[in-house]
């Protein structure tokens, strides 16, 4: 039985945008080499980290979403448990998948309310007195 996972993954910030491809490329091929299906893969960039991991401030952050088993993740796991590049990964099995947003229709304009304005006087007394 297939599941739906989203893997989160770091890798070094160091790494030039050629790197960074090959390291997508390469997870993806290890995923769908293990009959993974419905592979989405986003690059969102290099961003500031929480708190620094292995003496790095920064990484390069790469979400990948697919249907799989629980043993076809494991050796993609391995794979970046083992790998210099990769600073941290999670996986999550998510429970069901959101679909994307439709088209909103356009809000309804409210006209807006007439606006008072309060009259304050320089010298501090009121017209009422």
């Amino acid at each position: 039985m297939s599941n739906n996972y989203e893997t989160l993954y770091i890798l070094r910030p160091d790494l030039g945008e050629e790197v960074v491809q090959q390291q997508v490329e390469r997870y993806r091929t290890l995923i769908s080499e293990h009959s993974a299906t419905d592979i989405e893969v986003k690059v969102w960039g290099k961003k500031r980290l929480a708190y620094p991991i292995k003496k790095l401030n920064d990484g390069v952050y790469v979400q990948m979403n697919y249907q799989a088993s629980g043993k076809q993740v494991a050796p993609m796991e391995r794979a970046m448990r083992l790998s210099d590049e990769v600073i941290r990964y999670l996986t999550l099995k998510l429970d069901r998948v959101m679909p994307p947003p439709a088209d909103l229709s356009p809000l309804t304009e409210i006209p807006p309310s007439p606006i008072t304005e309060a009259v304050v006087e320089e010298d501090g007394i009121s017209a009422e007195d």
